[in-house]
Order: C-alpha cells, then structure tokens, then sequence
C-alpha cells in the first residue's frame, strides 16, 4: 500500500485509487453504513418464564402489572418508550421487551411522557390482589399523524398536525392496549426484561 503525495494516488497493487479525498469518503460511508445497520436488534435480560419461576407470583394484597412491546424493526436508533407508574419510572420501553411492577391493589396510573411529544399518555387502571395484567405499548393515533405530518411538511406540517389532533382523546406519544392473560403470556414469551 504506497500512497503518493504528488498524484493523490493511492497503490494497492494490481488495485489503483485515484483522488484520495474520494477514496476516503467512500470508506467513511461504508463504516457509518455498517455501524447504523450492522447493529444487532436481539435484546438480553430475563425471559418472563424464567422471571415468573423466580419472583414467584405477586405479594399477598398486591397485582402484577407488565409492559410490553413486541418485536420488530424499531428503526436505526429504537429509543425507549419512558414508561411511568404513579409518577414513578419504569424505565425505557425498547422494541422486544418488558417491563413489571407489582403494586398494592387499588387505583394506579401509567404514564409515558416523552420531552419532545407535544402531549402525555395516560391510562388509568384497577389492580385487583393476586392478578397480573398485560398492556401493550403500541403508537398511538396522534403520534402516527404527527409523523406523518412532518415527513409531508417538514415543521410547519408537524405544527399544523399538533393543532388539528390536539384534541385527541389521547394526547400521548402510545396507547396501553390492555391484553387477556392468554394473548399477554403469549405475546411476551419472546420479550425480554429490561435491564
């Protein structure tokens, strides 16, 4: 591999690289490229099961509430969904996993509030001692418009669309799609914990 400064050529032996300044962009996009999408989407943590066998089922006079997210392509950077319980943090929701809480039995309230959504979801919910309930975290209806807005008209389209689905019954980023025991233990024994 000779490089030679004069002709801003580039040697590889039978293999000749003319302007250098080319050749590196080229490599530069080629490693940007394979760092975006090389990137693995498996996640690592416990698998509910295994969780279930360990933790054993709910304290007397409490419920266990799980959050899920199924698999899929969560885009390039799949960032997490920050889940909220009684104002209290659940953690980040990523595509392929969950998350639990067990709460004393009573009223309680999910949340997710993300800093650059112009709304929050909310979801009021019942907890009934001994009983695990499911929801899926799944976009909501403003969220989809409001890409789909600003994909179509940049800003402006974007705050036009926050005006027009203001008034959504919900102002949030998801929807908590609540599921029957079968569909959730179902739906979750791929899904992993998160960490």
């Amino acid at each position: 591999l000779l490089y030679n400064t004069t002709e801003q050529r580039i040697d590889f032996g039978p293999i000749e690289v003319r302007g250098g300044g080319m050749f590196s962009r080229v490599v530069t996009l080629l490693a940007a490229t394979f760092t975006l999408f090389g990137c693995s989407s498996a996640r690592e943590g416990v698998d509910f099961a295994s969780l279930s066998r360990t933790v054993g089922p709910p304290k007397s006079g409490q419920g266990r509430i799980v959050i899920l997210r199924e698999q899929g392509y969560g885009g390039i950077t799949d960032h997490g969904f920050p889940v909220g319980l009684d104002d209290e943090s659940m953690g980040e929701l990523k595509t392929g996993t969950y998350l639990y809480r067990d709460r004393p039995a009573g009223r309680h309230r999910l949340s997710v509030n993300e800093w650059d959504f112009p709304g929050v979801t909310r979801r009021e919910i019942s907890v009934v001692s001994g009983r695990t309930y499911f929801f899926l975290v799944r976009l909501s209806e403003r969220s989809k418009a409001l890409t789909a807005g600003s994909a179509f008209g940049g800003l402006a389209g974007l705050a036009v669309t926050a005006m027009v689905t203001s008034g959504d019954a919900n102002p949030g980023p998801v929807d908590f799609v609540p599921l029957d025991d079968a569909t959730g233990q179902q739906a979750i024994s791929a899904l992993r914990l998160v960490k």
